[in-house]
Formats: structure tokens, C-alpha cells, sequence
């Protein structure tokens, strides 16, 4: 009796990569599971013994397209001489990972699954969470430009934050409906004009 199972040849990580690109470019809920098991190359139950269900399979791509995000976004907020140069490097990678040859246009954190309901929805929930870490991390850039008198300790950095998170997802959806690189950037470089009327130095 033949024992069904993954193909001899079944590379997870690979799979797992062929799954977070198939999210981003369609959406968790516009993927079904004859499209994850057909670009896998795949059966269902070999599908389910790798990664148990579709929403653990798409978190764990989630999970894999953040920390590839992460990189580049994290060493442009830190690495920057000021807030300033930081916040505009920041929005500079995000716009280059949005629209980078090869890949999916936009952001799967940010268009993956903004179609279910409001409330009660762990998946909304879960990536609700991860957009807040954007914003997170861009007010800790601030708060630290506020210890150093870049910015006045009079300016409401958590709106600041939250603007320039704003037009992060805009640019998501920008370059999701066809936006250049070059579109992007002179986004991100408007959007600097809003730093440069409160920053002191």
C-alpha cells in the first residue's frame, strides 16, 4: 500500500515562500486552498501536515515577509546621523520594498487581509498589530529626537508618527495600483515637508 505524503523533492522554505508571495499578490481570503496546494505542487494533506492550517500557513508567511521587511527598515530608523535623515531613509526603503522588480507590488501586511469584519477577526487583529509596530518604531525615532532637541518637546510626536504611518500604507496602495518607484519616492519626500516645519536642527 502506498503511503501519501509530501513529494521526495518538497523544500518547505521554498514552499513557504511560493505561500507568502501567493498571499501578498492575492489577499488571505482571495487565496483558496486548491490555489496554495497548486503553486506548492502540493496535496492538501501535505500541505496540512507542513503547516497545519491556511491561517497558520499565511501567519507563518506573515511572519517570513516581516523579518525581510524588518531588515532594511530598521537599519534606515536606526541608522540615521538624524531623525530627520532616518525618517526619510525609512520611507525610502518602504518604497523600494513596495515596488521592487520581481515581487508583488505593495505590502503584505498592509493589503493581505483588510477585507473582514472590524471586530472578532484574529487575522485583522494579528496584522492590526504588526501596521502598530510601524508606527511604534517611527515614535521611538521621534521621542529620541525630542531627548535630543531635534524637535520641540511641545510637538504631538504620536500624531507625527502616526501620519507618517499613514503615509506609509497610502504608499502601499499606491504602488499596489501600478505608482512608480520614482512616484513613491517623491511621496516620501513631500511627506518630509511636514518634519522639516517642527524640527529645531
Amino acid at each position: 500500500m502506498a503511503i501519501r505524503g509530501r513529494p521526495r523533492n518538497f523544500d518547505r522554505a521554498i514552499a513557504l515562500e511560493q505561500a507568502m508571495e501567493l498571499f501578498w499578490e492575492r489577499g488571505y481570503r482571495g487565496t483558496s486552498l486548491t490555489d496554495i496546494t497548486a503553486a506548492l505542487g502540493i496535496n492538501r494533506p501535505s500541505m496540512y501536515a507542513a503547516f497545519g492550517n491556511k491561517e497558520a500557513l499565511f501567519r507563518e508567511a506573515v511572519a517570513l515577509y516581516s523579518e525581510a521587511l524588518r531588515v532594511p527598515v530598521e537599519s534606515a530608523l536606526r541608522g540615521g546621523p538624524t531623525t530627520r535623515a532616518a525618517i526619510a531613509d525609512t520611507l525610502h526603503a518602504y518604497a523600494e520594498a513596495f515596488s521592487r522588480p520581481g515581487t508583488p507590488l505593495g505590502c503584505l501586511v498592509v493589503l493581505s487581509a483588510t477585507d473582514g469584519p472590524a471586530h472578532d477577526d484574529p487575522l485583522r487583529e494579528f496584522l492590526v498589530e504588526l501596521r502598530g509596530s510601524l508606527q511604534a518604531g517611527i515614535l521611538l525615532r521621534l521621542q529620541h529626537a525630542v531627548r535630543e532637541n531635534e524637535i520641540s518637546d511641545t510637538v504631538n510626536i504620536e500624531a507625527l508618527a502616526g501620519y507618517f504611518g499613514t503615509v506609509v500604507f497610502g504608499m502601499a496602495i499606491q504602488a499596489r495600483d501600478g505608482a512608480s518607484h520614482e512616484a513613491l519616492l517623491t511621496t516620501a519626500d513631500l511627506a518630509m515637508t511636514v518634519l522639516d516645519a517642527v524640527v529645531t536642527r
